[in-house]
């Protein structure tokens, strides 16, 4: 069995920094693209326009995904977490964690209201093709909760030797892809988009699953290497 303070005594310091140059490099670039393809169609919510709920949402996902690689950097190198907070770390990160993860969704449909029918095109189609991501993202959720389960989702590898330890997930979704949460549970962004006919919301959907693989090749491959090195 693998053991977390083992992997700290063996572990250089200084790969606590390890992609996060690239991260910010690439967050920048990915801002600026974005940026560049929403449009102002004149749409407001709750007095607040489209624009706006879309910079917030932008937003939301810088601040969440630089919230997740400094705790995952500081709890995998330092324990920071667990000497704060002891044999709850693990739940305080989900009070933190989970009401970002909600935001996202939630301020696409704010943005998808906003700007309702924007993207123009065949209404059924998008329909369609909007429903059908949404079921694959509920047989994926629900292979999450079944088999993954949120803890070890939430990055439990980093808090406790037990998921450490725990055997790869190859059943449900995971049957078809290993990261089967990045892979088709963001795809429920694009539906969300989709069912709304809203172009913004679809620019935000693509900018928050582009963000959330540099997350994965900036932050979490390098910290699995460390964690599952033979």
């Amino acid at each position: 069995m693998r053991s977390l303070k083992e992997i700290r005594a063996t572990t250089p310091k200084t790969e606590i920094f390890r992609g996060q140059i690239q991260h910010a490099m690439i967050a920048a670039l990915l801002t600026i693209g974005t940026c560049s393809l929403l449009h102002d169609y004149g749409g407001s919510f709750l007095g607040v326009s489209t624009m706006t709920w879309a910079y917030i949402t932008i937003a939301i996902g810088l601040i969440h995904q630089s919230i997740v690689a400094v705790v995952f950097r500081l709890q995998l190198h330092f324990n920071i977490m667990v000497r704060l907070f002891g044999d709850n770390a693990l739940k305080v990160w989900a009070v933190i964690f989970l009401p970002f993860l909600g935001g996202r969704p939630l301020l696409l449909i704010i943005v998808g209201i906003s700007d309702y029918g924007s993207l123009g095109g065949d209404r059924t189609v998008q329909l369609i093709a909007g429903t059908l991501l949404m079921l694959l993202v509920a047989y994926t959720m629900h292979s999450v909760l079944k088999y993954f389960t949120i803890s070890r989702a939430l990055g439990g590898d980093h808090f406790h030797d037990e998921y450490l330890n725990m055997p790869m997930v190859n059943q449900g979704a995971f049957k078809y892809s290993s990261n089967a949460m990045y892979t088709f549970v963001f795809t429920g962004l694009w539906g969300i988009g989709l069912l709304l006919g809203s172009w913004n919301a679809l620019v935000l959907a693509l900018f928050y699953h582009a963000y959330i693989w540099v997350h994965m090749y900036c932050t979490e491959e390098p910290d699995m290497r460390i964690l599952y090195k033979s």
